[in-house]
């Protein structure tokens, strides 16, 4: 396991090793996510190789709201709901994450913390990219670094326009 990882969340999880060992199931999402559809396979081999592979039962609480987090997560199995507390602390669904989706992108990049809680809707099986990890690959690997970091930076830039979108929409109510 990656000695960077200390995130107390993952610390309980079931440990499945290195992201190699499912490098041929994240080489079969590309078709259906967005994240990969400008990588080959050598892109995912190479990038896989910087992951570690994590298992959850349903239930389990892969990432809080408000907590410190270092690492992003790739859905390869199962499903996970996003959900965030409102004013009255009341949690609320945002929405269900399926296989090929990233998950806590924005404190990997930013370093602040957790915006939702992703809880296990089912078994899963994710794989981990810590910031660590992620300099590496910005070090040893700058063209894959690229692709990545451009995909994020497209993927946050798509959830800012919805989200401005819909904040438009309620205004006008």
């Amino acid at each position: 396991m990656d000695d960077e990882t200390a995130d107390p969340w993952l610390a309980a999880l079931e440990y499945a090793g290195s992201g190699t060992l499912v490098a041929g199931q994240i080489l079969a999402l590309v078709g259906h996510s967005q994240f990969f559809t400008d990588f080959d396979k050598e892109d995912i081999t190479l990038m896989a190789g910087y992951m570690e592979v994590y298992r959850a039962r349903a239930g389990d609480v892969i990432i809080r709201e408000a907590d410190s987090g270092d690492f992003m997560l790739l859905l390869i199995e199962g499903t996970v709901d996003i959900v965030k507390q409102d004013p009255r602390g009341v949690q609320q669904t945002l929405t269900q994450v399926v296989p090929g989706m990233i998950i806590g992108e924005m404190s990997m990049i930013d370093g602040e913390p957790r915006f939702a809680t992703c809880i296990a809707a089912e078994s899963v099986v994710f794989a981990v990219l810590t910031r660590h990890n992620m300099v590496r690959i910005i070090m040893q690997r700058p063209t894959l670094a690229a692709k990545i970091l451009i995909k994020l930076v497209s993927m946050l830039s798509q959830r800012l326009r919805q989200t401005s979108n819909r904040l438009l929409q309620y205004r006008q109510v």
